[in-house]
């Protein structure tokens, strides 16, 4: 097995589905065929029945067709990895404390339904709401490939409702921001998977500010005495990533910077598919005005919106105990796929003008 390549494996993998849709859809079309000819002659005895079949013949193609179009879509770089849940409140005050709690309890009601494995790495409360509110909570997730069902959930989160301590029946706007990043594991060969070969994940050290803490553990308390947990901010983008995941800082180190490089490039990634869309589809800018708030929780009319997929829920509290959420994931990750899809067409569409210019 000397001439094994990872990189050679890999894409193997990503083509295996890709193949298997293609042979769908061809012996779908294939069958079309030999059922159109059966149906047309007169004289068989086949005739009547193959008449019967194309209708769902046709639907199977379709299907097929469907399949193999999103086959196509590159799937994510840590798909495969387990992930850590950070929830933070926004704007808001107090009620988006409470917002941050409720968030907190969905997604580890979620999780038990699930039957993942997880733990509670940080829950901090916040003291005016005397533990009924939380200023932030993070969960690790120990389940593979939880990163992928998941990292759609990152995003601003807003709530709008009557909050408890409002006296005059008023309803109020709050949020709070969910962050999904892969576990990378603590085999330091793992850290740079996925960067090294993305040019948009380059970046320059000068740019990135780097602070070291101490870990903080549920409820706050510092969980050793060592300053090992790491927090890296790219300053051109104001993104900022915060690593406690390991005791030793090197690692958490080596760690925040691969996410941070990921983040970045998926930033760049999406402002350059962005642009490739705008010119597709002829606007002035893709989602303005909700690019980062992903989904309305609004409690007086028992709704939950998810502003990507345009679904929504109307049993609120259902969803908010875990039961109705993983149906909104799933929704939005077939979004996701037929986005990603007018995606590459777009970018395609947008080399080929480059190139009719020159």
């Amino acid at each position: 097995m000397e001439d094994f390549d990872t990189k050679t494996a890999a894409r193997a993998g990503h083509l295996r589905p890709v193949s298997e849709a293609l042979k769908e859809y061809e012996a779908a079309v294939e069958n079309l065929k030999e059922l159109r000819v059966l149906a047309s002659d007169p004289e068989s005895d086949l005739s009547a029945m193959a008449a019967d079949d194309i209708p769902p013949t046709i639907e199977q193609i379709r299907t097929s067709s469907a399949a193999l179009t999103t086959s196509l879509v590159p799937r994510h770089q840590f798909a495969a990895f387990p992930c850590t849940i950070e929830i933070r409140p926004g704007t808001g005050g107090s009620e988006a404390t409470l917002f941050t709690n409720d968030l907190y309890k969905m997604y580890t009601s979620l999780l038990n339904n699930l039957r993942w494995q997880s733990s509670i790495i940080s829950y901090q409360t916040h003291n005016e709401m005397s533990g009924e509110g939380c200023s932030e909570a993070i969960i690790s997730v120990s389940t593979p490939e939880s990163y992928d069902f998941l990292r759609h959930e990152a995003g601003v989160h807003r709530v709008q409702r009557i909050p408890v301590t409002e006296n005059k029946g008023r309803t109020h706007t709050s949020t709070a921001s969910v962050m999904v990043l892969p576990k990378l594991g603590d085999d330091e060969g793992d850290f740079e998977y996925g960067t090294d070969d993305d040019p948009l994940a380059q970046i320059d050290m000068k740019d990135v500010k780097t602070d070291v803490m101490r870990a903080s553990g549920a409820g706050g308390q510092h969980v050793n005495r060592t300053e090992s947990a790491v927090r890296m901010t790219h300053i051109p983008t104001g993104i900022v990533v915060a690593i406690q995941d390991t005791r030793s800082q090197h690692k958490n180190r080596a760690l925040a910077l691969t996410i941070l490089k990921v983040k970045v490039a998926e930033k760049r990634r999406k402002e350059k598919e962005e642009e490739a869309l705008s010119m597709r589809r002829g606007v002035v800018k893709v989602g303005a005005g909700r690019s980062d708030k992903i989904r309305t929780y609004n409690f007086s009319q028992n709704r939950v919106t998810d502003h990507r997929s345009g679904q929504s829920n109307h049993d609120l509290p259902r969803l908010m105990g875990g039961d109705g959420l993983v149906e909104m994931i799933e929704g939005v990750q077939e979004w996701d796929k037929q986005r990603s899809v007018e995606v590459m067409l777009a970018l395609q569409e947008m080399e080929d003008s480059k190139k009719e210019k020159k």
